[in-house]
């Protein structure tokens, strides 16, 4: 069986989509990008633009009854591999340990810089 959540202090998902979908005792969290759920703008400035895609990930493992720290994989994509440092500083700040699993590969992404999404494990 699976179930789908929708996290309201997310970005509306841009298509047809759930923002996390639980199966068992994994959730699959959909790709976040930059955008203010309550603004839909993007900040300024790389380091800015992936705090937020992290915080609309973590709205997500929220609205399904989850956290980061549950993250046993995490997918980045990014515009710029020269954003790879910050990134990875920023990163630090929303995962703690022991660190998930985590690939990071360059991507064309449409108008923003990052986008990241995630696998989590809530089996207890």
């Amino acid at each position: 069986m699976k179930q789908a959540f929708f996290a309201d202090d997310a970005p509306k998902p841009g298509g047809r989509y759930s923002h996390a979908v639980r199966a068992g005792d994994t959730v699959y969290l959909a790709g976040q990008v930059p955008h203010d759920p309550a603004t839909g703008e993007q900040p300024e400035g790389f380091e800015e633009q992936a705090r937020q895609a992290f915080r609309n990930l973590e709205a997500e493992a929220r609205a399904a009854g989850a956290s980061l720290a549950d993250a046993v994989r995490v997918g980045v994509y990014l515009r710029d591999m020269g954003d790879f440092v910050v990134m990875n500083e920023v990163f630090a700040e929303f995962i703690g340990e022991p660190a998930p699993v985590r690939t990071t590969i360059q991507s064309d992404l449409p108008g923003f810089a990052i986008e990241v999404d995630a696998v989590l494990y809530v089996g207890r």
